[in-house]
């Protein structure tokens, strides 16, 4: 699994957001973006992560942090999950796995023993000229917006 690199330019991508809206890299031109990758919807460390993000999204934007979250889930997963904890931020839908690859957060797990491949929980951290100046490798789901709010004081 190679990930991105600090210094590295953000991909382009384009996705699908619970609503059925696309969403590409470019919307987010001259914007400080936090794309956090989570492996399924409405499980507990996915949740919690989530709810801290919504929970804290008003200090997020008032430091100019857009964010968006990224799993392989379906739009209809995202959409009953975003309206089950009333999420604020988008969450893309990519069952294809292509962002997911191109950020390198697909690759082997444990759990329980037991071997698999999966998505790896992982927060990106792009400034303004959307060059990658973070990366959170193990998030602390219950206090993640706090975790990413600090690169940017």
């Amino acid at each position: 699994m190679a990930t991105l690199t600090l210094g590295s330019k953000l991909p382009a991508f384009t996705g699908i957001d619970q609503n059925g809206v696309s969403i590409s890299s470019a919307d987010f031109a001259g914007k400080n973006l936090v794309i956090y990758f989570y492996p399924k919807d409405d499980t507990p460390g996915c949740t919690a992560q989530a709810c801290s993000i919504r929970d804290g999204q008003e200090a997020l934007l008032c430091a100019q942090v857009q964010v968006i979250g990224v799993s392989a889930d379906s739009v209809a997963a995202h959409t009953k999950f975003v309206n089950k904890y009333q999420l604020n931020f988008p969450l893309i839908s990519d069952t294809d796995k292509t962002i997911i690859q191109e950020f390198g957060v697909w690759g082997p797990k444990k759990f329980m023993g037991r071997e698999y491949e999966g998505i790896h929980r992982m927060t990106f951290i792009f400034d303004q000229t959307h060059t990658l100046i973070k990366v959170i490798e193990k998030p602390n789901t219950k206090d993640h917006a706090n975790e990413v709010l600090a690169c940017f004081q």
